[in-house]
């Protein structure tokens, strides 16, 4: 009789971590939490009142109008060369070229840090299709390396950037929800050992309280109250199934280009070049796709859909297309700034778009298809862009939509080229 070996034929079993080990992470996680969403605000409330000074007080002043053709070229143009100055003259060149870096930020020097948030604040308030996500991360995450392993010089280095990066996207959304899920997604990259929940203690924990920060001081919201959506029928979900794919194939258009523009704009050498002659640009762009596809999109949004039938169909896709290229320009050019706020604005005016042209398409259904197939290209993030996108629409029905759109969108992405390059300019795949 074969002799049975138990331990073979045990199932595994992965071990779960005693919560003495996870309690001393709570201090550092809450700690990290609360400087990312206070960062995040301060930035965005210094950069809005920027944005009124430049947008509203002068323009008032000299009696020209605030979203006239000339005051924003003067503004996009003006905006590149004080951007221009500080990635020239500031320590470290506020940070690597923006093309090449994603969510996942690089660990800089604090020296290089202040310059990095003068361009970002800049950036904000002047007009350039980008949003604050990647520069303020990256900032996090220096301040927590250098202050973390000050304080906790025992702490595993690798713990810091994960706080960081978690605290801000939970800043940045008003919820821990779309950190963890980023979060679990890159440790699905990742040969992690342990249980999931485990290892998405500490940086939920850093998320809970960015978000928590950001909610208590200044209260974000993405609920767009478009429309009420009830449930789904067969109609809406054909129309996601084709509008989310949709979205995802123009969103490649500018992944396709990001290597061709960026390399034009690098033949100018300088940043004081590269950014003056990418504010001119914007300004030509702004002049064509009108104030609406100016800043980083998240107010502009909850303009269009304030009133989805304010605009023709044409209009829609003209805002589509020139906010989709007013974003590839900024992040060619050198301007600090993310890309999901603007990618969700094309998104928006796309499914706005398709409501326009087909009034059978229910404006959330469409809003929703068109953000999950443009983030699904420009991110290539799966679970974030499922979460923007449901987060948009306060219906539950909306979410077996998305789940059933993100398939052939998401087939139509992998395996293709990313919005980000190489230091040799070749993009990431």
């Amino acid at each position: 009789m074969p002799v049975v070996d138990t331990e073979q034929q045990a199932p595994s079993v992965t071990p779960s971590t005693p919560a003495r080990v996870l309690l001393p992470s709570v201090l550092p996680a809450v700690a990290v939490g609360v400087m990312a969403g206070l960062l995040l605000v301060g930035v965005e409330v210094a950069a809005e009142e920027l944005q009124g000074v430049l947008w509203e007080t002068v323009p008032d002043a000299l009696g020209i109008g605030r979203y006239s053709v000339a005051w924003m070229f003067v503004v996009l143009v003006a905006t590149g060369v004080a951007v221009g100055l500080v990635v020239w003259k500031a320590p470290g060149h506020a940070g690597p070229d923006p093309a090449t870096v994603g969510l996942d930020a690089p660990v800089l020097p604090p020296v290089v840090l202040p310059g990095l948030l003068l361009a970002a604040a800049l950036m904000l308030a002047g007009g350039p299709s980008l949003g604050p996500e990647n520069p303020i991360i990256t900032v996090n995450v220096g301040l927590a390396v250098w202050l973390g392993g000050k304080a906790i010089p025992r702490a595993p280095g690798r713990i810091w950037p994960a706080l960081a990066e978690a605290a801000t996207l939970g800043a940045l959304f008003g919820t821990p929800v779309g950190a963890a899920l980023v979060i679990s997604e890159v440790l699905a990259r990742q040969e992690t050992r342990g249980l999931l929940w485990d290892n998405l203690f500490a940086p939920l924990t850093a998320a809970v309280a960015g978000a928590l920060t950001a909610t208590l001081i200044d209260r974000p919201s993405f609920d767009l109250d478009l429309p009420s959506f009830g449930r789904p029928s067969w109609a809406d979900l054909l129309a996601a199934v084709v509008i989310a794919p949709a979205g995802a194939l123009l969103g490649m258009c500018a992944v396709r280009a990001l290597p061709y523009v960026h390399g034009a704009f690098r033949r100018l050498r300088h940043p004081m070049l590269m950014l003056p002659a990418g504010g001119a640009v914007l300004g030509a762009l702004a002049a064509l796709g009108g104030h609406l596809t100016l800043f980083k999109g998240l107010d502009e949004i909850a303009e269009l859909a304030h009133d989805p039938d304010g605009w023709s169909a044409g209009e829609f896709a003209v805002m589509t297309v020139v906010k989709l290229a007013a974003l590839l320009v900024a992040a060619s050019c050198g301007f600090r700034g993310g890309r999901i706020f603007p990618a969700v604005f094309a998104g928006t005016a796309l499914g706005l778009c398709a409501h326009a042209l087909v009034s059978g398409v229910h404006p959330s259904v469409g809003v929703s298809a068109g953000v999950l197939g443009m983030l699904l290209a420009i991110t290539r993030q799966g679970w974030i862009s499922l979460f923007v996108a449901a987060v948009l629409i306060d219906s539950q029905g909306i979410l077996v939509l998305l789940c059933v759109a993100s398939l052939p969108a998401w087939l139509l992405v992998t395996g293709r080229p990313q919005m980000q390059l190489r230091p040799d300019g070749t993009p990431v795949r």
